[in-house]
């Protein structure tokens, strides 16, 4: 593309070492600052404006797997794969679409990626909520799926001032397990009718009747073996989460309802970019490319090059 707009053009290495370089520049700014977050200093909020700032804000996280090389300086060897775990983080504003209907827009959009454990993935995610203002946020919402970890995230960091929402759709999913573990034929009309029964139930604020219906079924002693186990298990996940599928409450106050913004970022972030064809990837050429991506989705691209003036100008290509 520069080739053709300017005649220029640009070597493929020349590329490569510049990523290297402002990545490696990236991770120590990254660093600094998470290293002043842990010594109790203060983290600075991103500008926003009274409009953006008076708008709830949703966080939501999840993970996806990205090939890399089993051994550095070499492509040899078997594949190993490895979770990233994004977040994003948006305020919750509205739109008219072209039919003049109401509709939701995720607004002031940033987002966080991390190669590494829920440890290591806590202390970014509160750094990006700092710079994100999100106590004096009017509303916060947290939106997960079932995974224990992320909800030690939500633990962690925003159970003192976040509504927490289960993911409906993996909700869903558990009810569809326990459907199948009372039927031998779960595609036989009794079996999806009893499903959608349930489902029904649980996105129009009967999950307590729901919970009573798994929590009968177990006691009644009909089920043997596997079919008992993922019954119980799923009884027990209701158990554990029956306050976040307050679905109809959750709706009637217009928080989402499931994990698409962050299933979205996780496609365009990670998966368009990291998991072509071919692709595996070492660890540090990977986070130097990861970082890279981050500071241009969350507007700080242009900070890593202060010495560079920027122009009062917009020249078309």
């Amino acid at each position: 593309m520069l080739g053709q707009w300017s005649g220029l053009t640009v070597s493929a290495t020349t590329l490569w070492h510049w990523v290297q370089q402002k990545g490696q520049q990236a991770q120590v700014e990254l660093e600094a600052a998470l290293a002043a977050q842990a010594n109790g200093e203060g983290v600075v909020a991103d500008p926003l404006p009274p409009a953006v700032a008076n708008l709830a804000l949703a966080i939501s996280a999840d993970g996806v797997m990205v090939p890399f090389r089993p051994q550095s300086q070499t492509a040899r060897g078997q594949t190993r794969w490895r979770e990233v775990k994004v977040a994003i983080l948006a305020r919750l504003g509205q739109r008219l679409n072209r039919a003049q209907q109401v509709v939701p827009q995720l607004v002031h959009r940033r987002l966080v990626a991390v190669l590494g454990d829920i440890d290591q993935f806590i202390p970014q995610l509160q750094l990006e909520a700092r710079r994100q203002a999100f106590e004096s946020a009017p509303q916060v919402i947290w939106l997960s799926d079932g995974g224990p970890g992320f909800w030690r995230v939500y633990r962690t960091c925003f159970a003192h001032c976040a509504v927490a929402v289960l993911d409906f759709f993996h909700a869903a999913g558990h009810l569809w397990r326990a459907t199948t573990a009372l039927f031998d034929d779960a595609d036989a009309p009794e079996a999806l009718a009893w499903f959608q029964r349930w489902r029904h139930q649980l996105r129009h604020g009967q999950q307590r009747r729901v919970l009573r219906s798994l929590t009968s079924l177990l006691n009644a002693d009909l089920l043997k073996g596997s079919a008992f186990t993922t019954l119980s298990q799923v009884q027990a996940y209701f158990q554990r989460h029956h306050r976040q599928m307050r679905y109809q409450h959750f709706e009637q106050h217009h928080y989402p309802l499931g994990s698409g913004m962050v299933e979205s970022a996780c496609k365009w972030l990670i998966q368009q970019r990291f998991k072509g064809v071919g692709m595996r990837w070492s660890e540090d050429g990977f986070n130097h490319l990861l970082l890279l991506r981050l500071a241009w989705v969350n507007h700080r691209f242009d900070d890593l090059f202060p010495s560079v003036p920027t122009s009062v100008h917009s020249y078309p290509p």
